[in-house]
């Protein structure tokens, strides 16, 4: 009689075969435990990841007393058992090396990949849940107590695998714009630049010289792979470093190495050495009135562009004056000496150009503003306009002189280039957060708003690159949507310039992030300005476009006006036949859609999108991959 034959087993069973042991049980239980403390010594975490840091050390936290009451008890480990928790082990592994990457490594890395490094955290949760699915508790002596709480957790990573995205859309916007605008850049790009630096903490030299660090390892690793991701890192790198005043802009060298010491790598300098700017050895240290010391030629430049507080210690400076270091500078002269090193020759600054008038006419520039003939009017405010564009420092001139109230007054100038040149120059000055407070504070907003409806049009466009910058600030987001400033910038995405669409559209996003906006939006008419903007390929604001619709479609009363079967047979369109960027956009939004309402979900699958999204899900962008995905499973059930 042949023998019973054996149900087939589920992928998802334990398999019945013995499992090769690596290691004792006892080890392996260490082993785990090991790599849950050492995961949770890690404190503090990147911001853009933080969240979902915390999440998973509360996780670890979870687990840990399953691994304790398992090295306590030491039980005989069934295959079953040990399979399991080896497959844990590789799930805390990963969540270690994860937890690592978000603790020291690059904060623009993790920023311009969000989505990549999400779908890893995903990742890890999905194999923590297969290793506990089914865990033998009674084989291993685990008390009831214990069970609970690591079913409860595993529950909680179930619906954690199913999680939407919590994207930042303020932050990705930014990004967008300023890898985007590589030429016609203008103050109102530096104001985003800004809010980025202190978005990802990028501002101080430490963090800038981490940042570099950190960066340097991914270009290492990547092996000339990627390369324009890569670029992407090095470009916003060098940016932040510009506004933060470092003179240090070839990632790719070796920062901390000068190069008249290229033949000598080996050589240990001294810290005390190196210019904390530059990290380069010092050739003319000087002391500031900090106590700190610099390379003259560094801090000089950094003094030039306005700032006034030690690079290093970001107290504010007594004064400017610079003192040389004669104790450090002859050490610094016996050590070259003693190790034969050659100090780098320093070519001399080029001498800078004086202006027309010197900065002290700034108060009598401002004086100009409020004179009773027009022509000193319109010289002064053209003054006023490129000086406040130039510099930190005539910004705080200005301001400090009491231009902004007199700017403001001249807002309802009925003059069209007088209004131009203030709305300029107030977009100049609004860089700087108080000089926000201060323009928003003295009613300049109403008067704005006018000028957008119907100043010149560069008055036009620089008036809603006005309104973005004020939008930075919270506070500013309800007014401007209060003050009835979203229907001129829909109007002006409708039938502006190129330039007046991308700078209404950009304005457009950052006020639509508060709820009340959507609706003011809507109601303005921004859907129909949006398909227009879509339709025209030429101005190549698509994604633009549809980073707006993703935002409305989150409120009910915009998705009631967006969810049409026309809007996604557009959406499928640029699914099948857009960039890259226009298929992850437009599938971030059809998910946002058919999230919401099953029908339109199948409306788009009617054109043959399965097979668009199973090429994406495979060979799109990271971002479009996870959409691609969640679509897939979306469709499933309907």
């Amino acid at each position: 009689m042949p023998p019973p034959t054996q149900p087939p087993s589920s992928p998802d069973d334990p398999e019945p075969s013995s499992v090769a042991r690596e290691m004792d049980d006892e080890d392996l239980v260490e082993e785990l435990l090991v790599t849950v403390n050492s995961a949770r010594a890690f404190a503090e975490f990147r911001r853009t990841q933080r969240k979902e840091c915390a999440n998973l050390l509360r996780w670890l936290q979870l687990v840990l007393p399953l691994l304790e009451e398992l090295r306590d008890a030491a039980p005989r480990l069934t295959d079953d058992a040990y399979r399991r928790l080896a497959l844990l082990g590789r799930a805390l592994a990963a969540a270690r090396r994860l937890l690592r990457s978000c603790h020291d490594g690059s904060k623009i890395y993790l920023a311009l990949e969000s989505e990549t490094v999400l779908a890893k955290f995903r990742s890890v949760y999905e194999k923590m849940h297969s290793a506990l699915d089914g865990m033998p508790y009674a084989e291993l002596a685990i008390s009831d107590e214990v069970k609970e709480q690591v079913e409860l957790m595993n529950a909680q990573l179930m619906r954690c695998k199913k999680r939407t995205d919590t994207q930042d859309m303020e932050l990705s916007m930014d990004i967008m714009v300023i890898l985007q605008n590589k030429e016609d850049e203008r103050n109102a790009d530096r104001a985003i630049l800004e809010r980025l630096a202190k978005k990802l903490e990028l501002q101080t030299l430490a963090e800038l010289r981490a940042e570099t660090k950190a960066i340097k390892k991914i270009i290492n690793e990547r092996n000339g792979q990627q390369g324009d991701s890569t670029k992407q890192i090095i470009d916003l790198l060098n940016k932040f470093k510009e506004i933060a005043g470092v003179d240090e802009k070839n990632v790719l060298g070796d920062v901390s190495m000068p190069r008249s010491l290229d033949k000598c790598p080996s050589l240990m300098i001294p810290n005390d050495f190196l210019c904390p700017i530059t990290l380069e050895i010092m050739t003319d240290p000087v002391i500031v009135a900090s106590g700190q010391t610099y390379e003259r030629r560094s801090i000089q430049k950094w003094l030039d562009s306005g700032e006034r507080t030690c690079p290093k210690t970001r107290q504010p400076l007594a004064h400017l004056s610079l003192a040389l270091n004669y104790a450090l500078k002859n050490l610094i002269l016996q050590w070259c000496e003693k190790n034969m090193v050659e100090l780098q020759k320093r070519e001399p600054e080029p001498a800078a150009e004086q202006d027309d008038k010197p900065k002290e006419d700034i108060p009598s520039l401002v004086e100009g503003l409020s004179s009773l003939h027009p022509d000193v009017q319109r010289k002064a405010v053209k003054k006023i306009r490129m000086l406040s564009k130039e510099s930190p420092e005539n910004r705080l001139l200005i301001a400090d002189n009491g231009g902004i109230p007199v700017l403001i007054g001249l807002l309802a100038c009925p003059d069209k280039k007088v209004q131009e040149n203030t709305v300029t120059s107030l977009l100049n000055l609004s860089i700087d957060d108080k000089n926000k407070l201060l323009i928003t504070r003295g009613g300049a907003i109403p008067l704005i708003i006018e000028i957008l409806r119907n100043g010149s049009p560069e008055a036009q466009e620089n008036s809603a690159a006005t309104l973005f910058s004020l939008s930075m600030l919270d506070e500013n987001k309800a007014a401007i949507g209060s003050l009835g400033g979203l229907a001129p910038l829909v109007e002006l995405l409708r039938n502006g310039s190129a330039r007046g669409k991308k700078d209404a559209a950009t304005a457009i996003f950052n006020l639509v992030l508060t709820p009340q906006n959507k609706a003011r939006a809507t109601q303005a008419g921004i859907v129909p300005a949006l398909l227009r903007v879509i339709d025209d390929k030429g101005l190549g604001m698509v994604d633009e476009a549809l980073s707006i619709f993703l935002l409305l479609s989150s409120h009910a009363a915009c998705r009631a006006e967006i969810g049409t079967t026309a809007f996604v047979e557009k959406l499928v369109r640029l699914i099948k036949d857009g960039t890259p960027k226009n298929k992850e956009c437009a599938l971030s939004v059809l998910l946002e859609l058919g999230t919401n309402s099953k029908p339109l979900l199948v409306h788009g699958l009617r054109f043959g999108l399965h097979e668009d999204l199973s090429k994406i899900a495979k060979n799109g962008t990271s971002r479009a991959q996870r959409k691609a995905s969640s679509l897939i499973q979306l469709a499933r059930k309907c």
